[in-house]
């Protein structure tokens, strides 16, 4: 199954998160300190925890201002819902309930999974009792007097009252007819009504939710024995890590606690080379870096006086360019949450349960270029198995070019809560400012190592270029935009001339510009005094054959006012908007305003693509393959 959506409830300082969409893949969560993040990830935990005894407490984590209030009015905490989570079917996972019940006994492929602070589980789907039934009958042999009973009956109330009536009969062919019934609805139901079993079906295929954090990381130190036979649930984070590199060395009996040394070695050896070759493929800060695990004999004075002696496991890191080598918790706290991880995901990797991954901002302690490997690290090998959702307040822990991924947590106080959202104009600079910091980043990056320069004036074109470029790139025979331009948003077409006059001379740069715009007479002198060539001018009214566009003017407007109406919620039509001048002026005229924000309906064609790209007129994708072609005509220039 795969998590389409949460909302968290009345958690912490979580008063309703509001409906969040979670990606297939990755969901990045961005805020501050103290803004929920943590909290959101927590809610999450609770509802099947891939291990450790974790469940809500309504003292601990009901929010503080509200529980005396609440109480007073009556409501009854324990049946507050903290968490809500819908799920989607994927792949073959409804197999197992239509060999059971039936195809079409479970109405949707979506269910919705919640739990309440009394820690009861609640499923919430559509079912269709009577395929349940067809399903159950089909390989019963049905005497001809009773088909057209059985076609009426649409419940498994209805068809044990059936039985009932057969069995009172007294004859035996209703009695072996009844016997036949009442054995194949005890083996579909297991003795229990038909919503109970297909809930328990259900339940079996809901992922576990793993969830990871500073206070995961691993201890130097191990009591081998103490930690394996502990209850879970009496084991801290970290000892949960530690038990899963235990688990990892296999049955302590037969390895770790051997007497034969060359056996116990050996297996040390074999753990120490698969997490070794594990770290140095996503660690690049060191790559001469070895695992040496070890196991020690510690002894011990018993109350009573007597001495016991308890095998330890110790881990310690060889670094070959020094010579040396470091108990595990002397290496940089970045090493070890990353070294941690890798030992607490080895107990679910090559399991075939669903799991869902929780990182709390997870390489915090890392420098930017480790940050960027551990991203690599999320993108290869945990989001193919696994979804993944974790949180950051680092610049360097999100992806420019997946910031459809993104969701931003503000905390509002005490009215609101927290809030998770997708619409980044309601939230506040701080909150942004790891996403501006990353696209700062990256395009100081871009700028510097790749010599041709696409100048546009904002995000909304950027993002219009990219998206249908990478499309038509796509398709067999069409043009898109070359792979050795980099594509770079300035900020406004005053600030074109600017960057031009700064960089002209050092790159190669070519600049798309609407028609008519101020600053185009500032670009033509520059062209003039040698900063770039006129011809790499690029104007979309040339494009287009107009004297007045804007990059917005290469959608037909058909396709441009969908955008406009789903980001903005309205309905306007073609026939609202009358005139020749460009579409964003028009509708601004329209709704009588000044102007209107250009970069949501570009951020609804990055969040909805594979949505929107496939209705898109043809006239459409023409025009951008047109300035596609100009663009990358420039580049020999």
């Amino acid at each position: 199954m795969k998590v389409k959506s949460v909302r968290v409830t009345k958690f912490r300082n979580i008063l309703d998160s509001s409906q969040v969409n979670i990606e297939n893949n990755v969901t990045c969560l961005v805020g501050k300190n103290e803004s929920g993040k943590t909290a959101f990830l927590h809610a999450l935990y609770r509802l099947k925890p891939a291990r450790g005894n974790v469940s809500f407490v309504v003292h601990e984590e009901y929010p503080a201002w509200l529980e005396k209030k609440d109480r007073q009015r009556g409501i009854n905490l324990e049946d507050i819902s903290p968490i809500k989570i819908e799920f989607e079917f994927v792949d073959n996972e409804l197999k197992s309930i239509v060999d059971r019940f039936g195809k079409g006994s479970l109405k949707s492929n979506k269910i919705t999974v919640k739990r309440n602070y009394s820690n009861i589980t609640i499923f919430s789907f559509d079912t269709d009792e009577s395929m349940a039934i067809k399903h159950l009958v089909k390989n019963i042999k049905v005497p001809s007097n009773f088909k057209s009973d059985l076609k009426k009956i649409d419940s498994f109330e209805e068809l044990n009252t059936f039985v009932h009536t057969l069995n009172e009969k007294q004859e035996e062919e209703s009695s072996q007819f009844a016997k036949s019934i009442d054995g194949a609805i005890k083996d579909i139901l297991g003795g229990h009504d038909f919503q109970e079993a297909l809930k328990q079906e259900l339940q079996k295929i809901v992922p576990r939710f793993f969830y990871f954090s500073q206070y995961s990381k691993l201890p130097y130190s191990v009591n081998i024995k103490e930690i394996l036979e502990a209850s879970v649930d009496n084991l801290s984070e970290s000892d949960l890590t530690a038990r899963s590199l235990l688990n990892m060395a296999g049955a302590a009996e037969e390895y770790l606690l051997n007497p034969d040394y060359e056996r116990r070695k050996r297996e040390l050896e074999n753990v120490a080379n698969a997490l070794t070759d594990d770290v140095l493929t996503y660690w690049s800060q060191n790559t001469e870096l070895r695992v040496q695990p070890d196991i020690t004999l510690k002894t011990l004075k018993t109350p009573q006086g007597h001495q016991a002696v308890i095998d330890e496991l110790k881990i310690r890191i060889w670094d070959n360019r020094h010579f040396l080598s470091l108990p595990f918790d002397q290496h940089s706290t970045g090493f070890q949450w990353f070294f941690s991880f890798l030992a607490a995901f080895s107990e679910f990797e090559y399991s075939d349960d669903p799991l869902v991954i929780l990182l709390d901002e997870p390489a915090l302690g890392l420098h930017a270029k480790a940050q960027a490997d551990f991203l690599r690290f999320i993108r290869e090998r945990l989001a193919p198995k696994c979804q993944v959702i974790y949180t950051t307040h680092s610049p360097f822990m999100v992806q420019p070019d997946h910031l459809e991924e993104v969701r931003l947590v503000e905390d509002r106080g005490r009215e609101d809560g927290a809030k998770v959202t997708e619409d980044i104009m309601t939230i506040d600079p701080d909150t942004l400012f790891p996403l501006q910091g990353a696209l700062g980043y990256d395009m100081a990056q871009h700028l510097f190592i790749t010599p041709n320069n696409l100048v546009v004036e904002g995000t909304s074109d950027f993002t219009y270029l990219i998206v249908i470029s990478d499309y038509l790139k796509g398709k067999k025979g069409r043009t898109y935009i070359d792979d050795r331009w980099s594509v770079v948003p300035v900020g406004g077409a005053d600030l074109i001339p600017t960057f031009v006059a700064l960089l002209g001379n050092h790159l190669e740069v070519t600049v798309i510009v609407d028609s008519q715009k101020k600053g185009h007479q500032k670009l033509s002198n520059l062209a003039d005094q040698g900063y770039l060539a006129e011809q790499r001018i690029i104007t979309i009214g040339e494009i287009l054959n107009r004297k007045y566009a804007d990059l917005e003017d290469l959608f037909q407007i058909e396709d441009y006012l969908n955008l406009y109406n789903k980001s903005f919620k309205t309905n306007l039509t073609s026939e609202d908007i009358k005139g020749t001048d460009p579409i964003v002026n028009r509708i601004s005229r329209k709704l009588s305003i000044t102007r209107f924000d250009h970069g949501r309906p570009a951020d609804f064609l990055l969040r909805h693509r594979d949505e929107i790209l496939s209705t898109l007129h043809g006239a459409t994708i023409d025009n951008f393959e047109k300035l596609f072609i100009r663009i990358n005509s420039t580049l020999n220039i």
